[in-house]
């Protein structure tokens, strides 16, 4: 082989090295922001209610999220939270390449905390889980056993990796314990995605928030971007260049994929949840849902409607997904309640009547479905999720 010709080869295969490195960068990147957004979305919404004694608000946020007089179990779901968000941040930190190689006693001390906090929050999740109760139903909770088992030993071979000081086996452990870990919110991120492509929930009910669809995503938000990490993995070593091209390739474009979840997330639920004012008008209805039943909180909205919501802080976007809330949580009733509630303040939204469309199939009142349905075509003839629920609410 000549000179030139093994000259060639080399450049592309360091073009293919660089491909694959930048496409890797691009992905951690965009992941980490999603990440970030995603917990101080946690941190701000069960945090802002916490300091201002608003507990009842976590239940809108989660099933069981605070139930009054168990103390020791609120304690768990509150570590559990916590957790959550220190493990992002710690994750961040660990995976980044400088702090690694110009703060290796801190990166020690940051993977030990990162590894207790692991275990840590993935044994208060089997205990959300399986004991306090969790929205979902037998499938979806043993996909997230299984996602909580792959934790534990991906965790186990990273410690072992390391002690044995075989720092090579002890990053690709690491990185599997990482992605195994993210899978709530590789979850989000999915979820999200297929929202967006059938416009609306597809394959699934969202008031019991039960079906097929969820059972396969249970699996798949981990399952999913492992066996893309160990793809990723194998191309590295791949002597090939146009392997190693391909994979970059696929992982940019699987990272655009992702960044149009991640920010339909962020825009649809994370963001609204950093709201931090204490006015709002959702926390007022939701609080009198909770104490006084559905009837209080109709008459409670009508009086302060006439009044122009006074001191009070109202937005479309969190009324749609506070009903969403309770239709997720199977509150039917007040989920249309709610939902009805914005149709009122907002009688020009094509989405406001979409969701509450969705509020009465929940429910089983298949008319008044049709009849929102149809408001929202109305309003806006090209909206997918309208389209498919009549499409669907006709078939026998």
């Amino acid at each position: 082989m000549s000179t030139a010709v093994m000259t060639s080869q080399f450049e592309v295969s360091s073009v293919a090295n660089k491909l694959l490195r930048a496409a890797a960068i691009f992905w951690f990147g965009v992941a980490i922001i999603g990440q970030l957004v995603f917990a101080a979305s946690v941190a701000i919404f069960y945090g802002n209610s916490a300091v201002h004694g608003n507990w009842q608000v976590w239940n809108s946020g989660m099933s069981h999220g605070h139930q009054p007089g168990h103390t020791l179990s609120n304690f768990a779901v509150a570590a559990h939270l916590s957790g959550a968000v220190l493990i992002i941040l710690l994750g961040a930190l660990q995976l980044t390449p400088q702090v690694r190689n110009r703060f290796p006693v801190f990166h020690r001390w940051n993977g030990r905390v990162y590894l207790f906090g692991a275990f840590a929050i993935t044994i208060s999740a089997m205990y959300m889980i399986w004991i306090r109760g969790s929205v979902g139903d037998f499938p979806q909770h043993v996909g997230s056993t299984g996602n909580v088992l792959l934790v534990w030993i991906f965790g186990a071979l990273a410690l072992r990796s390391a002690m044995a000081r075989d720092f090579t086996t002890h990053r690709r452990w690491a990185l599997r314990l990482f992605i195994a870990l993210l899978g709530v919110w590789f979850y989000r991120v999915i979820m999200t995605l297929w929202l967006l492509a059938n416009g609306g929930p597809a394959g699934f009910d969202a008031a019991t928030f039960t079906g097929p669809a969820l059972n396969v995503m249970a699996f798949a938000a981990y399952l999913v971007p492992l066996a893309i990490l160990e793809l990723y993995l194998h191309a590295q070593k791949a002597p090939r260049a146009a392997q190693r091209i391909a994979m970059a390739g696929a992982l940019f474009v699987l990272t655009l994929v992702m960044g149009v979840g991640i920010a339909g997330a962020a825009v649809g639920s994370w963001i609204p949840n950093m709201d931090m004012r204490s006015n709002k008008l959702t926390d007022v209805i939701a609080q009198t849902i909770r104490a006084q039943g559905v009837d209080a909180a109709v008459a409670q909205y009508r009086s302060l409607r006439a009044q122009g919501f006074p001191g009070l802080y109202e937005k479309e976007s969190q009324t749609n997904s506070l009903g969403y809330q309770f239709l997720h949580g199977g509150q039917t009733n007040a989920a249309v309640a709610v939902l009805q509630m914005n149709v009122d303040a907002h009688p020009n939204s094509a989405n406001a009547y979409d969701s509450l469309g969705e509020a009465y199939v929940g429910a089983g009142n298949k008319a008044l479905a049709v009849e929102n349905y149809r408001k929202a075509l109305t309003l806006d003839p090209k909206m997918n999720s309208s389209i498919n629920a009549l499409k669907k609410l006709a078939t026998p």
